[in-house]
């Protein structure tokens, strides 16, 4: 059942077949005003269309804006901060757009006083638990409208026969059977569904699109140098950078060597396993560099502690909790780990891997006086024997009760 009581809603829309649907579903069934949001998050796409096709349909407030900088200064990199991955691989490429969409959303919600938000996540993803987390989180008496809840369009089929009948322009590569959905942004693109959805088929090669095969990639390395100031990358061999631009460049330079490939069948917060194939070559560049910076930099007992932190960490992203209290309070531990992670990381791109070569910095912990096999005057090696026998002491006393 629709509630006719909306007067004005902000649609987060991409221009495709389904938002296009949404938008014109919406003035139906709603009886409202209709108000459209394309963020632009590097995803690779032209977004004018979007405006074009929205004026067609009568959209009177339409809000395109470039988002790629605060996208990875405020986004990606303090999820980088903590080395994350879920479920030991993902680098949460599609989890980590989410809150900041939606917080922009609320955002024009609020500027055009709009009393609804919309979305066309479908109600199996993961997608609509982070949209409408972080709605309620930035405007918790917001209404939100999820189509693919609600309306009986439960097929590419009858999207296409709706949109026909409306006179809503679909394009000629959407009128067949699209071979797979893909989602895209600045740190990676997602790719999931038809020819995918059998685990026990490869991909095809067609599916990847930032990345050449590693089979592929040139013959010869690719040499880089990373600078990281408290945390973050700032510079690629020497050349200042903003946020979004030195992940733009990490794109590229990954894309040409074969890195960032990755086939995973997940566990979705819904509770369903599902297939997807991801390119993340930047971010895998990015994490491999950033662990090194972290080797010689971070105190031991801090690192493991992030690292036991981390998969906490990254639920939190992957399930849509980005604006929850303990997200932001593992942030700040985080952030405080991170002030003297500075220096730079020399790395090898070759053939679909990322080694890192060496690393320096000015606020090393790695001490080689301390642990050269030549003589040295800091380090006096009979003191192990009582560290040794202390750390024992529980295991003999145990001992005695087994032998």
């Amino acid at each position: 059942m629709t509630n006719k009581k909306v007067k004005k809603v902000v649609l987060a829309y991409s221009g495709g077949l389904d938002t296009s649907v949404i938008l014109k579903w919406l003035q139906e069934n709603y009886d409202c005003e209709v108000v459209t949001f394309t963020a632009d998050l590097g995803q690779g796409e032209e977004l004018e269309p979007a405006r074009e096709k929205a004026k067609k349909l009568g959209v009177k407030e339409i809000f395109i804006e470039d988002l790629r900088e605060e996208f990875v200064r405020d986004y990606v990199f303090p999820m980088f901060r903590a080395n994350t991955v879920y479920e030991g691989v993902y680098l949460l490429g599609t989890s980590i757009a989410r809150p900041l969409i939606a917080k922009r959303q609320i955002e024009i919600a609020k500027m055009v006083g709009a009393d609804a938000v919309a979305h066309g996540a479908t109600g199996k993803g993961n997608d609509q638990v982070r949209f409408e987390l972080s709605y309620y989180a930035n405007k918790p008496d917001i209404k939100i409208i999820a189509p693919w809840r609600e309306w009986a369009l439960n097929s590419r089929t009858k999207l296409i026969d709706y949109a026909e009948k409306n006179q809503i322009p679909v394009a000629k590569d959407k009128r067949g059977e699209a071979p797979y959905s893909v989602d895209a942004n600045l740190l990676h693109t997602s790719s999931e569904g038809k020819v995918l959805e059998d685990p026990s088929q490869a991909a095809p090669e067609y599916v990847y699109q930032r990345t050449v095969s590693p089979e592929e990639a040139p013959n010869t390395p690719t040499i880089i140098e990373i600078e990281f100031k408290k945390g973050d990358p700032v510079a690629i061999d020497g050349q200042k950078m903003k946020p979004h631009e030195i992940l733009t460049k990490l794109n590229e330079l990954g894309g040409k060597n074969g890195i960032g490939r990755l086939d995973l069948v997940e566990n979705r917060f819904v509770g369903m396993k599902s297939r997807g194939v991801y390119e993340t070559p930047g971010g895998t560049i990015l994490l491999a560099a950033h662990r090194a910076m972290e080797s010689i930099t971070l105190d031991r007992e801090a690192a493991h502690l992030k690292d036991e932190l981390m998969p906490r960490y990254a639920s939190l992203i992957y399930n849509g909790f980005w604006f929850s209290p303990e997200r932001e309070m593992l942030q700040a531990l985080i952030d405080k780990s991170q002030e003297n992670v500075e220096g730079s990381v020399t790395l090898k791109l070759y053939k679909g891997s990322a080694s890192v070569v060496s690393r320096k910095s000015s606020k090393s912990l790695y001490s080689e006086a301390h642990v050269t096999f030549e003589e040295d005057s800091v380090y006096d090696q009979k003191d192990a024997a009582g560290f040794i026998k202390l750390n024992a002491l529980r295991l003999r006393i145990g001992g005695r009760l087994k032998y």
